[in-house]
């Protein structure tokens, strides 16, 4: 059996349909027509020798095959586009200022600022970690190009709605918590804080006692009081350690939403690429 070389083009179109949930808009969005994109995917199976997709219902799913060609061709059109990218802009020079939320630092920190970096090697990142009205005053002041924030009600001229996140109650590794007599033990940021007002007024609606048991300026605080049985706590599954637990049994929290704020409507293309990483990145730690 020969060698396989995929096209990349054939898999971009491939890749595109699926995450879509249609070939059809995918066609669209490539600027191609519809009958192109299904005689690549026809060359595709061919050039396998084995189906990639089969029917269900009125749509096509992937096939255990398919599953796996997925995987992989994320994975290289990824890297195409991150080598693409890294050649044009050799010779790009200057500072990309970002700003995060303490539930995201760790995961942008290390995977997204990662991946920008290997294209743009002589771009200088600045990440500052912090609460949501210091990232929205830096962007309004010109000290961040770019901020990953709650959405507080507060709106910059160039901020980008990107989701909801669900609220969790949050406990350690047991799993679950006991109700008695004794108030709900908390253990919540500083305050002004947007989840902590949340966690407050649901357990006062639902008429259930609770007291600060922990209060801390920073997340990784919360995280090791809860850890430690301090007390348990509210947040999104977002950077949720893996020796922590959702908890059940508690009331009802409504969600918050996830906005990129931006500095300037008109971005340098380093600044535009890392926007494009993070929404990219948020998107695959929703899904």
């Amino acid at each position: 059996m020969g060698r396989l070389t995929f096209d990349l083009d054939v898999l971009r179109s491939f890749v595109l349909g699926m995450e879509l949930g249609s070939f059809a808009k995918a066609a669209n969005r490539l600027g191609r027509s519809t009958s192109a994109v299904s005689a690549q995917l026809k060359k595709l199976e061919e050039q396998m020798d084995v189906p990639i997709l089969r029917k269900s219902g009125r749509g096509m799913v992937l096939t255990p095959t398919g599953e796996t060609l997925f995987a992989y061709a994320k994975r290289l059109l990824e890297l195409n586009d991150e080598a693409a990218i890294a050649v044009r802009g050799v010779e790009v020079q200057g500072c990309v200022r970002l700003g995060l939320q303490e539930d995201f630092g760790e995961h942008f920190l290390t995977k997204a600022l990662g991946s920008f970096s290997r294209a743009h090697p002589r771009i200088h990142i600045e990440a500052r970690v912090a609460r949501n009205t210091e990232l929205l005053d830096l962007v309004c002041s010109g000290g961040l190009d770019l901020a990953l924030a709650w959405d507080s009600g507060r709106r910059t001229p160039n901020s980008q709605f990107i989701a909801e996140l669900p609220m969790c109650w949050i406990g350690n590794s047991r799993g679950n918590y006991v109700f008695n007599d004794e108030p709900v033990p908390l253990a919540v940021l500083e305050s002004p804080c947007l989840i902590r007002n949340a966690t407050t007024n649901s357990l006062d609606h639902a008429a259930i006692p609770w007291r600060l048991a922990f209060t801390s300026p920073s997340l990784a605080g919360i995280w090791a009081a809860v850890g430690a049985g301090l007390g348990i706590t509210v947040r999104t599954r977002a950077g949720l350690p893996s020796y922590l637990s959702v908890l059940k049994g508690f009331p009802e929290l409504p969600t918050i939403g996830l906005i990129l704020h931006r500095a300037q409507s008109q971005q340098t293309p380093p600044i535009k690429h890392l926007a494009e990483i993070v929404l990219a990145e948020v998107n695959d730690l929703l899904s």
